[in-house]
């Protein structure tokens, strides 16, 4: 009886560990995690290079759906190392964490597209004697993933995109996609095309992509988080526009490269004029994202992103996440909390761990000038 105790209690341990690992990988959002999850050793060793400082208690925080998986990764390891701090993000979109910021609801904000002029204003009023500030965290990809049965590549460029967007070219044997993918066996498919039905600065960097590199194709406004152009099907946050292009035969739509991972979704290869096709990679993109100049004033880290790029090899459908905060005015509350966090998130540690779930690091450059910032913020 003691024996079959004891091994009851060893399949109830080993079955409990199961359960963990499998939580590890759904919160990487990747399908390859073999250096965070096999890694207590690797993960206590991150956790004891965090600096908690006097964190503590509750932060909330809200904004972009497209740095969630990381946001995942970077609260958990946080979490763990400073206990008595809880760190709440909401990933509702770019646009509603930036509502949320400017009317004094959440301490920072995670937005894909820097504040607009009249946002800085009216976080003035949030933000006593100081204003907000964009400091760039997490980069990456903005991943084109289709559904289309038989065809496992595809490539396609700025005008067939955005044709294809605007709901001009309709069937997948289109001549126009056809020609860039002479090898496929396209079928006559409808094509059903997915955009975003909340504001997001994801839909914003796709608007900006498409309006660089096929003017005269796309129409739209380049610095609107909506989706504004004709037809097309709408779904919530990146991983609405995921599971919907995975539950839909014929679908294509726009996300970030975690969330074509954990949907084991194929993406597109975009011609940009270089000598190949280029895929969406953490890789591809930080060749794009180095290539980023610092457009912002002061403290102010936006950055201007050169979506048109021919360099060989580098992305060109990319972002850059900002934490939103202010610069002077913070909540002495929540102000250590805050920091500790970005100094984390910023850090050679909170960096590392983005590869791994389908982000790209900081460039260097960039990275040491926030590190600069976050501990100046009052």
């Amino acid at each position: 009886m003691k024996l079959q105790r004891k091994n009851r209690l060893r399949a109830t341990a080993l079955g409990a560990l199961a359960v963990s690992g499998a939580l590890v990988l759904t919160a990487c959002g990747s399908d390859d995690n073999t250096e965070s999850t096999g890694s207590g050793d690797k993960t206590a060793a991150a956790a004891s290079n965090i600096k908690c400082d006097d964190a503590k208690g509750q932060v909330l925080a809200a904004g972009s759906s497209a740095q969630k998986n990381a946001m995942d990764l970077w609260v958990k390891n946080f979490q763990q190392a400073c206990s008595g701090v809880e760190i709440n993000y909401q990933p509702i979109g770019s646009g509603g964490g930036i509502t949320k910021f400017t009317q004094g609801q959440v301490a920072f904000a995670g937005s894909d597209s820097a504040l607009k002029p009249e946002e800085v204003t009216a976080s003035e009023k949030i933000c006593k004697g100081g204003k907000g500030i964009n400091l760039p965290m997490v980069g990456g990809p903005v991943a084109i993933g289709f559904n289309v049965p038989g065809v496992d590549s595809l490539v396609l460029d700025a005008q067939t995109l955005a044709k294809i967007f605007d709901s001009k070219i309709k069937k997948w044997d289109d001549k126009a996609i056809a020609d860039l993918n002479p090898d496929a066996k396209l079928p006559s498919t409808a094509i059903q095309a997915f955009h975003r039905s909340d504001e997001s600065g994801t839909t914003q960097n796709l608007n900006k992509y498409l309006k660089a590199a096929a003017p005269a194709e796309w129409n739209y406004d380049d610095s609107s988080k909506s989706w504004e152009a004709k037809g097309g099907q709408a779904a919530s946050g990146s991983s609405g526009v995921a599971s919907s292009v995975k539950d839909t035969e014929g679908a294509i739509g726009y996300f970030e490269l975690s969330y074509a991972t954990a949907s084991d979704l194929t993406t597109v290869k975009v011609d940009t004029g270089a000598g190949d096709p280029v895929e969406a990679t953490t890789e591809n993109a930080s060749k794009a994202i180095a290539a980023a100049k610092v457009k912002g004033t002061g403290n102010d880290l936006a950055l201007e992103l050169d979506y048109a790029t021919k360099a060989e090899g580098a992305y060109p459908i990319i972002l850059v996440t900002y934490e939103i905060a202010c610069d002077k005015g913070n909540k002495a509350e929540t102000l250590p909390s805050v920091k500790a966090f970005l100094n984390y998130t910023v850090s050679d540690e909170g960096q590392k761990v983005l590869s791994e779930a389908g982000y790209a690091p900081l460039p260097t450059e960039i990275a040491a000038k926030v590190r600069e910032i976050v501990p100046t913020l009052s």
